[in-house]
């Protein structure tokens, strides 16, 4: 299953627009709030010039990339925590997910109207947090009402653990600061993972522009900027409506275009590639004739870790990986030529899998 983004913001500041243009998928994008109702879910090829590559020296029978998945969720207005505008089910749909691509209205448009009246993104921002702090304070508030008085009547190293780490995060929630900024041993991380705060998510800011904002930038968006730098966090400027027009074109076409503008690729691409790095994961590739293939690991993950990735059996059996990297393919030419260079290695059990690692596992069960 494809690890997942939410894309999340308020109503009309182009979510499902730039959902549409990731996907190629048709969400409906009108102009007035809670158009999107229901989230819309799409898989997008995560784009790797290296599986080209690869590719071309092997020419497999096929290529399979490896995917993300995005969902487009309803724009979020104030009170969502308390169950405005359909909040309580937009705030559930958020915290199915495994980070926040957060976008930000930073253009102006009279025929777009803004809910809140004006185009202001850091307000904007400040809404949206607010209401998942909100949310978060309720459901952790809920739960130590539960393990506060267990917690001093038991020995119970889990229960203690669960206890600590619910205080962090209290006074974290209530002193305003979002859940993944507070420091918990891994005992209470563990303990804290069951309570699926949405404030313990990675966040992504898509600033929206204009097309003279994407050349340019523009006051919103070094706002936005700024804000994200304080928080320690990332930005990706995308503009949505262009966007949405490079994904009706062809692929032929689409380079054209993207010259013209002096673009070297999609700003999507941009936006799936931070997604990725957001949510710490690389990719190795498996070889071979029949099939050339990118999967999708944890940065850190080690070989049978990476193998299970393919199917449990390679895990729970694994006795080693052959292993080399892509540049030395793009190097020398061929797997052969990378063996006769003594770059072809036998990695056991504690290799840490680098990023673009070409594997091969041999598992016995």
């Amino acid at each position: 299953m494809p690890l997942n983004c939410g894309i999340v913001g308020l109503p009309n500041v182009g979510k499902s627009t730039i959902f549409n243009a990731l996907t190629a998928a048709k969400a409906q994008a009108a102009n007035y709030p809670f158009c999107t109702i229901d989230p819309n879910v799409g898989v997008v090829a995560v784009p790797d010039e290296r599986l080209d590559r690869i590719t071309q020296f092997v020419k497999p029978d096929r290529t399979v990339p490896t995917t993300m998945e995005f969902i487009d969720i309803a724009g979020l207005v104030e009170g969502a925590s308390k169950g405005e505008g359909l909040g309580n089910q937009f705030l559930g749909h958020i915290r199915s997910t495994d980070a926040i691509c957060h976008v930000v209205r930073c253009f102006d448009d009279p025929n777009v109207i803004h809910v809140a009246g004006g185009v202001n993104p850091l307000h904007d921002i400040d809404i949206i947090n607010t209401e998942l702090l909100l949310a978060d304070l309720d459901t952790t508030e809920k739960r130590w009402a539960k393990v506060e008085k267990a917690s001093k009547n038991t020995s119970d190293s889990k229960v203690k653990a669960e206890a600590e780490a619910l205080k962090k995060l209290l006074e974290a929630l209530q002193a305003g600061r979002p859940a993944r900024v507070v420091e918990l041993t891994e005992e209470e991380s563990s303990a804290a993972y069951d309570l699926h705060l949405i404030t313990m998510k990675p966040v992504l800011y898509v600033a929206n522009v204009d097309e003279a904002g994407l050349r340019e930038g523009n006051a919103w968006v070094t706002a936005v900027e700024e804000r994200a730098a304080a928080e320690n966090a990332q930005v990706v400027r995308i503009c949505g409506a262009l966007e949405a027009e490079i994904a009706l074109l062809e692929p032929a076409e689409r380079a054209e275009f993207l010259a013209d503008l002096g673009l070297a690729e999609p700003g999507l691409n941009r936006l799936i590639h931070s997604a990725y790095k957001l949510l710490g994961l690389i990719t190795y590739f498996t070889a071979g004739v029949q099939e050339v293939r990118a999967w999708t690991i944890p940065n850190g993950a080690k070989a049978p870790q990476a193998a299970g990735v393919i199917h449990s059996d390679f895990e729970r059996g694994f006795i080693k990986a052959d292993a080399y990297h892509c540049e030395s393919l793009f190097e020398f030419g061929s797997e052969q030529a990378v063996k006769e260079k003594g770059l072809y290695r036998s990695e056991g059990k504690e290799y840490v899998v680098k990023d673009g690692d070409i594997l091969f596992f041999k598992f016995n069960v």
